[in-house]
């Protein structure tokens, strides 16, 4: 296995970035532990509804599933010298809750935990910083068989299980992210059904937003109850950039519906107590209300010490289907438009333009809430070459005009103040399998060699001249 890095191979910086930020940025990698952990009923873990999903023909490529993923479980100590070799500052990493509450319910399983011990033990003697998610979209089985996150039940589950956490860890870790991307576990797991529980229901889609936001809220108000000592307490959201395909007037009212379900339903009650009156009017008209009750959006607006951004790609809307129509099935047309630009194999449209144009706009829309990059990369389809290496130019340039953006983003205001390339490894991609390869570290799946790739070699090296800067 590949724990050091051999620089001698390392590409030529391009675009020198990591001058553009100061010497106390935070430099990161980041993985979820479905994607990586492997060890799918080891030492006391019960299933997730991923365990479930994965197994229904067809839900994944190939019918892969995490059962192995990258033996992380097994490799830890070994991966986590690869981390401190890339020379960053911090590992973003989630806890698995059927790992450490076995069906999501009653006390904590210390053979679970006890890796978790391990893996922030390793960090800290390594120097890494240890940054925690609680949650990255593997409910328990038996808390979606209960309703999963359409009940408010689950939101009250989830504090429970933060509680835990912080009782085991809380002495070590003092960063902590609620939810990653429930924009993700509410949109794609209950209404299109692509995700984990692949449930399709758009009136339970939205009931489990607020739920999400609800159980972050008293996530939040746990871990800071039963912390040790000072804490940092923040949420990840994949919050959309979106733009008019055209001037259109239509065009701009497809762009604000996509902006408030993918935007604003998650940071304006979040940030402000409330959530958007044109959303909440847009669902009414769909015959769907939030199931607020009293008291529950000044439970979800705890205070942020900071809030995560995950981007990747910008999305333009049409308020037209392609004959023209501007309602299909009684429901207003919001359409993706594709710009013609260059893709990832994702066929995720590559614009970085937009990552600072949201950076700012967060920044000035939600201000006093320092941000944070917590995923940002790509997949291209990455081949090892003779020699052994994996030359992936075309990821070092995402990630060159990327952090470009975001410095961008920075002079123009933005209180940004780190950022976590996604990912360290090829993983479990959901449901594209193992077929798509996000990491800066190539995984032969096989034999779970890793080997870090130019891009990884390259935002070492940006780290490293960053802090010479």
């Amino acid at each position: 296995m590949t724990t050091s890095l051999d620089r001698s191979s390392a590409p030529e910086p391009r675009a020198d970035v990591g001058s553009r930020f100061p010497t106390d940025f935070l430099w990161g990698v980041a993985t979820s532990a479905y994607q990586i952990e492997g060890a799918e009923l080891e030492d006391g873990r019960t299933a997730s509804i991923w365990d479930t999903f994965s197994r229904v023909p067809g839900a994944t490529f190939g019918g892969h599933t995490g059962e192995v993923a990258c033996d992380h479980y097994h490799r830890m100590p070994e991966d986590v010298d690869l981390i401190a070799g890339l020379g960053v500052d911090s590992y973003r990493f989630s806890l698995s809750w059927p790992r450490i509450q076995p069906g999501g319910k009653g006390p904590a399983n210390a053979r679970g935990l006890a890796f978790y011990d391990r893996l922030v033990d390793r960090l800290l003697e390594r120097g890494v910083l240890p940054w925690v998610t609680l949650y990255h979209w593997d409910l328990p089985q038996e808390l979606e068989d209960a309703g999963g996150w359409p009940a408010r039940d689950t939101a009250h589950r989830f504090a429970d299980y933060a509680e835990i956490a912080m009782n085991a860890l809380g002495d070590r870790v003092s960063w902590w992210t609620t939810l990653n991307e429930p924009w993700c576990s509410a949109v794609l797991g209950y209404e299109t059904g692509r995700h984990a529980p692949g449930r399709q229901d758009f009136g339970d889609s939205m009931a489990a937003v607020h739920h999400l936001l609800l159980g972050h809220g008293l996530a939040a108000q746990r871990l800071r109850e039963t912390a040790p000592g000072p804490i940092q307490v923040g949420i990840t959201l994949n919050t959309a950039h979106t733009l008019p395909a055209t001037d259109a007037p239509e065009d701009a009212v497809a762009a604000r519906r996509a902006d408030g379900l993918g935007t604003r339903v998650y940071t304006d009650p979040l940030v402000h107590g409330s959530y958007p009156v044109d959303v909440v009017d847009d669902l009414a008209a769909r015959g769907v209300q939030l199931p607020v009750q009293d008291g529950d959006l000044s439970v979800i607006a705890q205070p942020l010490d900071f809030l995560g951004v995950n981007y990747y790609t910008s999305h333009y809307f049409s308020g037209t289907d392609e004959d023209g129509r501007r309602e299909v099935d009684g429901l207003p047309v919001v359409r993706q438009v594709l710009q013609g630009l260059p893709v990832t194999a994702m066929d995720w449209e590559i614009t970085p333009h937009g990552f600072t144009d949201l950076l700012v706009r967060l920044g000035r829309d939600y201000p006093g809430v320092p941000l944070y990059v917590t995923e940002n990369g790509a997949a291209f389809d990455d081949r090892v070459g003779p020699d052994g290496g994996v030359d992936d130019a075309d990821r070092t340039a995402y990630f060159v005009e990327h952090l470009a953006a975001v410095a961008d983003a920075r002079e123009a205001g933005a209180d940004i103040r780190g950022y976590f390339a996604w990912s360290l490894l090829d993983n479990f991609e959901w449901s594209y399998g193992y077929d798509k390869r996000f990491g800066i570290v190539h995984v032969d799946y096989e034999t779970q060699a890793r080997t870090v790739k130019q891009s990884g070699l390259w935002f070492a090296d940006t780290i490293r001249r960053n802090r010479e800067a």
